[in-house]
């Protein structure tokens, strides 16, 4: 019998058609990365004060400084010890009756009563615009920003669970395409939109194709390659995550409007549109499928790109599957290893999510500039990938996986010990935690794809990581709100969810050197 790991060993396990459309498809992980924590700079919300419309404009005909009319505006209140000039509440004053002149120096407004802002606010954000300054989600409406990341979320949510079917129903291909096209329109349509509510629906569609055809990408890449080469493009498909994570700073310092950059994220998906002409469907998946002669004929084309002669007795070809080719969840849970497989990774989707969200958020709310540190936390995001290469094939996949999510969790918890004095020790410590569940964040998915039968394998990863959207949606709120009541309250939490999804790691199966499932019984026993 014919499966078709004996047609890769000869038509080429990662040969030039394998490099190019690994390249091809990889690609989509930089615009992913972009819109995915794109809400740091998109939504920044920079030191900001009541407007008061007089001030203004004397503040314009006198020549002051911004500090000049914040003075004349804006309270002193108390903020965890220290004396700063209120950003919610101004001086209510009747400027009729009292004389407002370009020396202000004698003007006590000490006594003065106070009131919540009635005209607006300024922002000091060196004429950057964001859709906390645009729509002035500011003050007791400042949740509305964790709203709108929360609410791509949530898009994808439904669609990582929507096209997780749709690929696997359908195919790799057709799936790609219609997720593709789903991003690029409401992606462009976003930049466009006139109102906070009609952003937020137009934010849920934009979110419901984007990890959709990331996931897709992954499962087909993974798919096409022999398993000797599985591990290292599944680590280097991720890396190109880490390639849009740090090119995002420069996309938004170069671009001041968020609509721009939100068009400049969307705009790359035009490309991948054409991909449907260039990327053929998963023979994998068409023969999972008993799709044989369709199977066999991008195989011959995979052949004659990689100048390979195709010799093997495809008569005696065989899915090798002995479950129906109809696609449940149920098929995810019906099984003890099944069941224990998909409880255990979606935990620690969620906690991937959550932590690594929060770390990247918890950027723009600590006093410093958020481009260098951005960019500094994000450089450590490649050693993650060249440690999980080195590791992976020589001591397995449960190891690393799990101790970087135990790693990550110790590092959160050490945080909150270290005196905001000691600067560097504090940045060390916070670089090992990203870099735990950076690496814990590259691993899950990884492992999620190896741990499935084919026939389930993208529904498999699909239903796992929605509970990483699930996190994604919690994680704003869990972050902003909770730093409010204690700015390191979030790193408990976060220390904690870590530890233990780190150590539910160890009750998997190890996946070094097994074949990729074909059926429910090769996982159910899989020393049969």
């Amino acid at each position: 019998m014919t499966t078709f790991e004996d047609l890769l060993n000869e038509v080429g396990t990662f040969g030039r058609c394998q490099k190019r459309l690994f390249i091809m498809c990889s690609m989509i992980s930089v615009p992913f990365a972009w819109l995915y924590v794109g809400i740091v700079f998109q939504g920044f919300t920079p030191d900001h004060w009541c407007r008061d419309p007089v001030v203004v404009e004397m503040r314009q005909s006198c020549g002051w400084s911004p500090a000049d009319g914040r003075r004349l505006t804006a309270p002193l209140v108390n903020s965890s010890g220290e004396v700063l000039h209120s950003s919610c509440e101004q001086y209510q004053v009747d400027w009729n009756t009292t004389k407002l002149t370009c020396d202000t120096r004698e003007l006590n407004l000490t006594d003065v009563p106070v009131t919540t802002c009635k005209d607006g606010w300024e922002y000091q954000y060196e004429g950057r615009s964001s859709i906390a300054t645009e729509f002035n989600l500011v003050c007791s409406d400042a949740w509305l920003v964790d709203m709108h990341q929360s609410v791509l979320n949530m898009g994808i949510l439904i669609g990582t669970f929507l096209f997780g079917y749709i690929s696997d129903r359908f195919g790799r291909s057709v799936c790609l395409l219609l997720a593709n096209i789903l991003t690029v329109t409401s992606g462009l349509a976003l930049a466009l939109t006139p109102t906070y509510i009609t952003s937020l629906v137009v934010k849920f569609i934009f979110g419901l194709g984007t990890k959709g055809g990331w996931l897709t990408g992954f499962v087909f890449i993974t798919e096409v390659v022999g398993m000797e080469h599985r591990r290292t493009v599944g680590v280097l498909y991720q890396m190109f995550f880490s390639v849009g994570i740090i090119t995002l700073p420069l996309l938004a310092y170069l671009i001041n409007d968020w609509r721009w950059v939100q068009a400049a994220t969307a705009a790359p998906y035009l490309i991948f549109m054409s991909y449907y002409c260039f990327v053929p469907e998963s023979p994998r998946w068409l023969i999972s499928q008993k799709k044989f002669s369709k199977a066999l004929e991008i195989t011959d084309a995979v052949a004659k790109e990689n100048r390979k002669e195709f010799l093997v007795n495809t008569e005696t070809l065989t899915s090798d599957v002995g479950d129906s080719i109809s696609v449940s969840v149920l098929d995810l849970i019906r099984t003890p290893n099944m069941r224990k497989h998909t409880l255990i990774l979606m935990f620690n989707w969620f906690t991937s999510s959550v932590v690594y969200q929060g770390l990247i958020l918890r950027l723009g709310i600590i006093e410093s500039d958020v481009y260098i540190e951005f960019v500094i936390s994000t450089l450590v995001e490649f050693p993650a990938a060249f440690l999980i290469l080195f590791t992976i094939e020589r001591i397995g996949r449960r190891l690393p996986f799990g101790s970087a999510s135990i790693i990550a969790g110790i590092s959160c918890l050490t945080l909150i010990v270290i005196p905001e004095k000691i600067f560097w020790l504090k940045t060390l410590v916070g670089c090992i935690g990203r870099l735990g569940i950076t690496i814990t964040f590259e691993m899950v998915l990884f492992v999620n794809a190896e741990l499935y039968p084919t026939f389930v394998r993208n529904l498999g990863v699909s239903v796992c990581s929605t509970m990483c959207d699930i996190g994604g949606i919690v994680a704003p709120f869990l972050l902003y709100r909770l730093a409010v009541i204690w700015i390191d309250l979030p790193l408990v939490i976060f220390g904690v969810i870590s530890l233990i999804a780190g150590s539910l790691v160890f009750l998997l199966p190890e996946t070094k050197g097994v074949p990729l499932p074909e059926t429910i019984d090769d996982v159910e026993f899989p020393k049969r």
